[in-house]
């Protein structure tokens, strides 16, 4: 057995970007749930939908990198907030 990245044929970058997208996405439901945030309540933050929100913080491939960051700032992070989660 091998890892998912080898099973996949991801590229050390590919697996570096996942890593990330999962990584902000689940900083993204761990603020959410801090702050007593349903993802309806955030989606109208946002100007999106209920929907939209649980497919960001599943990390659906569709959802694109800057929508989980602009996401993060509607909860209230500052970029250097973002940045520590990304280091962690």
């Amino acid at each position: 057995m091998g890892s998912v990245k080898d099973f996949l044929g991801l590229s050390p970058e590919e697996s570096a970007y996942i890593e990330i997208k999962l990584s902000l996405a689940r900083e993204l439901r761990k603020v959410r749930l801090a702050k007593g945030m349903s993802q309806a309540a955030l989606a109208s933050k946002m100007g999106s939908s209920q929907s939209r929100v649980a497919k960001i913080e599943g990390a659906d491939p569709q959802v694109s990198l800057d929508l989980i960051v602009r996401s993060l700032l509607a909860t209230g992070k500052r970029p250097r907030e973002i940045a520590r989660a990304l280091a962690k």
